[in-house]
Parts: structure tokens; sequence; C-alpha cells
């Protein structure tokens, strides 16, 4: 299964920038560099055909020695290595040892996926992990505000169903956010402006690969003509409104 070429990064945060036309957007910038080519999978030794990608420089002195046979000669040891299935053409054009740039896999505008960790929050209730919504607080109610409630069956099957919403660990969980604008690329610093939020904290390592289901990017309600309502109601509203 191929997948797009993307490359890893570490979150910064949020901030917010202006477009040509005044428009606010919010943006979350990512350090996606400097990163390398460590290694490539071919499908003769390896079954499968991918490159390997490393992101941030560690010590020699803090690798084990099966973690430096990872790193040919030359090549300074990454604290993070992430593989990218592509065709077996594609992988044929990179080279060990490569420094990745942003403007040679991303572009602007493009739709991209961002693969990281939610933030963890610990052990948590149904209200907060479910969105339940609980009991009334009213005269009669005792204990039982914020509880989850009957969870089993009677005679039969005589057991929890799998998958019952419960309380448990809440985050801390691989997610993807699939289609997101990116805004900008900086390329001196080597990060990416990407619109809205991606999952992680501060300083959280994620990967960011160009969109596997859509090669443009198209927001909703946007670049669309609104129809007229036949309504005569409707639409003395808009004009009354200023819209129509």
């Amino acid at each position: 299964m191929s997948q797009k070429m993307g490359l890893l990064g570490k979150k910064v945060g949020m901030t917010q920038i202006f477009t040509d036309d005044g428009e606010a957007v919010p943006v979350s910038v990512v350090q996606a560099g400097p990163c390398f080519v460590v290694g490539k999978r071919t499908v003769d030794r390896d079954g499968y055909s991918a490159v390997v990608v490393g992101f941030d420089e560690r010590p020699k002195r803090h690798i084990r020695r099966a973690e430096a046979g990872s790193f040919k000669e030359g090549l300074k040891p990454q604290r993070v290595l992430r593989e990218f299935r592509l065709e077996a053409k594609e992988v044929e054009a990179f080279t060990v040892g490569q420094t990745l740039a942003l403007a040679d896999v991303f572009k602007p505008g493009a739709p991209v996926d961002v693969i990281g960790t939610s933030k963890g929050k610990g052990f948590q209730g149904v209200i907060k992990m479910h969105h339940m919504k609980g009991m009334k607080n009213t005269h009669g109610t005792h204990e039982y505000f914020r509880h989850g409630g009957s969870i089993g069956c009677r005679l039969t099957p005589q057991k929890v169903h799998k998958g019952k919403r419960m309380s448990g660990h809440m985050g801390a969980e691989r997610v993807t956010v699939q289609n997101l604008e990116l805004v900008k690329i900086m390329a001196e610093e080597n990060c990416l402006l990407i619109r809205g939020a991606i999952p992680g904290a501060p300083n959280d390592y994620v990967v960011v690969a160009n969109a596997a289901t859509r090669n443009e990017y198209k927001r909703k309600g946007v670049g669309k003509e609104e129809t007229r309502s036949k309504n005569p109601l409707k639409a003395s509203k808009k004009a009354a409104a200023g819209r129509g």
C-alpha cells in the first residue's frame, strides 16, 4: 500500500496570520526540518518499497550499538525515524544522506495530513469522555450527578457489551487529521504553517504528509454561488439584511 511523501516535524504552537484580503487565519506552526534520508526499503530485500526519514539530531553518546547500525558513515544520528511507503520508482529518486527541503515535498495551498499523539487527559469520567448528560441536580438525587448509570443486561446476554461507553483513560492516542490546508512554507526557518489545530502538545513530534484522499484543498462554502430561494419571504429577509 503506497502512501504520499511527507516529513517529520515538531509542533511549535499556534498563531494567526492575515491573508492579502484581510482574513485572519489560525495556523499551527510545525518545524519540519531539517529532515534526512536515513535509509531505503526495497522490494527485493524487504518485500516493500519505502523511504526512511530521520529528524532531530541526537548525540552519538546517547545511541546504542543496535541503533548505530541504522546510520551510515557521515550521517548524524536522529531521534525520530519514520518510513513513508512509496512506489519503487519514487524510492529510487532518493539517496541515503540526502537533506529533504520543504519545497521539494510540499506546495503552498495543498492539503496535508497530520499524524500525532493527542494530549493525555488521564482517567476521566463518562461526562467528559463521552459527553453524557448526567443526572439532574435536584431534590431526591444523591451522589449520582456524574455517574455512568447502568452498564449491564439482565438474563440475556448476562454480560456487558463490548465497546460500552464507560470511564477510562482519555487521550494519549495516535490521531490523524486529514485534509488541512498548508497555508505557507517558511523555507529559511524550516517551518510549515497549517490551517487549524493539529494533535499534540507543543514540542511533540508529528508527521506531516501530502493528503492521501485529495490533491486540492477546498473549503466548504467558498467558491460556490448562493442559490436564490424561490420563497419571496426568505428573499425579502435576505434583502433586508443586506445579503440579497
